[in-house]
């Protein structure tokens, strides 16, 4: 493969807590662009909700953010709009599309998805994919596909 797309890298990351999983993706907040998609996918209750607590923090999102599981999408203002999607309880791309989904990925914020796989075929390839593992009190493993090769290098850094 050739072009952007070769370039784009994968990283896993081992988080004990919900603090560094928040962390975590208070470091991706930092280096997302405006039209960022992230695609979570993961067991229910790996922390996909509190990765995207995470990114809400680090945008200056105010108030609590909780999963839209009935609504599907909630939209929090920060620093860039956060589109907050939740896909539990579809299995329908006829729905999803209806959603509105589509316009959200070309928006001027982040699109975080939960159970994006449901998405799939709505999906850019730009997305950057996070598969969480874990469950109950055990450390997540977040293995993150797709990392824009313009993000900084140190982008990953604790510091």
């Amino acid at each position: 493969m050739t072009g952007p797309a070769a370039a784009r890298s994968q990283v896993t990351v081992t988080c004990a807590s919900i603090e560094e999983t928040q962390a975590l993706a208070a470091r991706i907040a930092r280096s997302a662009t405006p039209g960022t998609v992230l695609a979570l996918s993961g067991d229910l209750g790996a922390g996909k909700t509190c990765f995207i607590q995470g990114l809400a923090a680090e945008l200056g999102v105010e108030g609590p953010v909780t999963s839209p599981t009935f609504i599907m999408v909630a939209e929090h203002a920060g620093r860039m709009p956060l589109y907050h999607v939740d896909l539990y309880r579809t299995d329908s791309l006829g729905e999803i599309r209806r959603l509105g989904l589509e316009e959200m990925l070309d928006g001027d914020g982040i699109t975080a998805i939960e159970w994006a796989e449901r998405a799939e075929p709505l999906l850019p390839s730009r997305a950057i994919r996070i598969h969480i593992r874990g469950a109950g009190d055990e450390p997540r493993v977040v293995e993150i596909d797709g990392i824009p090769p313009d993000w900084p290098s140190d982008w990953n850094d604790p510091a």
